[in-house]
């Protein structure tokens, strides 16, 4: 049966998924959530009542959040690309760095995001700095944590690359990574150079309208 994703394309944490799909070159129905598709709308909030993107529904089952959802696929859809590595202590670093890039560098930006999307007199002045000081102490830690590794854990591309992708790609529009962290610049630009987040990428460009605090002209 088809795997279905309900996601939008635009979506950090639906490009993360779909770079795990690219990866093993998996079949599924792109279920695309847009305001002017109310069946599918319908279907997602009956699947999954919270309504966060992406959801994944493989017959009967539903499996939601991103991370969960990568796993659940190397165990029931597995493709040549193993995205959480067989050694269990190589396991627990791919899953450490996976939380990383989601709670330290896709929670702030998504603070920052957020945030502008409110009115004016609702906004978050001093949170959306701690963000930003959020961003650049996560950045500085990845610029040092990266200096002898191609990809995120050491080996070979992973889980924690398919977090890094999306996080790291929005988050230099939000709060450029400075110049002076070398290897974390050329990791992000290893990133968009795989095929799989290239293709995730060029089928945001659409889109790039939506975001809130202004898509620069490069990437």
């Amino acid at each position: 049966m088809t795997l279905k994703l309900y996601a939008h394309p635009f979506s950090s944490y639906c490009q993360k998924v779909l770079i795990a799909l690219y990866e093993n070159d998996l079949a599924f129905e792109l279920r695309l959530l847009t305001p002017d598709d109310a069946e599918t709308d319908r279907e997602f909030t009956a699947w999954w009542p919270l309504r966060r993107m992406p959801l994944l529904r493989d017959g009967e089952r539903n499996v939601v959040e991103s991370s969960i959802i990568i796993e659940y696929l190397g165990q029931h859809h597995p493709g040549p690309q193993r995205l959480i590595p067989d050694d269990a202590e190589a396991a627990l670093e791919t899953r450490f760095l996976d939380r990383f890039f989601d709670n330290y560098v896709h929670t702030p930006l998504q603070k920052m995001v957020f945030d502008q999307l409110r009115p004016a007199t609702e906004r978050d002045a001093r949170g959306v700095e701690e963000a930003r000081r959020m961003l650049d102490t996560a950045y500085a830690w990845l610029d040092h944590k990266l200096a002898d590794r191609h990809w995120a854990t050491g080996g070979g591309f992973s889980l924690a690359d398919c977090a890094a992708a999306p996080a790291l790609f929005y988050a230099d529009w939000a709060h450029p990574i400075p110049a002076a962290f070398a290897n974390l610049v050329a990791y992000r630009q290893r990133l968009l150079a795989r095929p799989s987040f290239a293709r995730a990428v060029d089928e945001a460009r659409p889109y790039r309208s939506y975001f809130p605090l202004g898509a620069p002209d490069r990437d």
